[in-house]
């Protein structure tokens, strides 16, 4: 059960980041090191659930 829950925060987490990216990129003056901060955060999440994924 706690591997399910910490997929769920997880998931969360990696929507909340997508929402600011998305956010983000909709500025004139987009600021591209925080984009790329953002999605680099994303995709570690996104790998980390995947490994969890395989454990359940």
């Amino acid at each position: 059960m706690a591997i399910d829950a910490r997929i769920r925060e997880l998931g969360n987490r990696h929507r909340d980041l997508d929402h600011r990216i998305q956010e983000e990129l909709r500025h004139p003056s987009t600021d591209t090191l925080k984009v790329r901060d953002l999605k680099r955060r994303k995709l570690r999440i996104k790998e980390e659930i995947q490994v969890l994924e395989t454990q359940v």
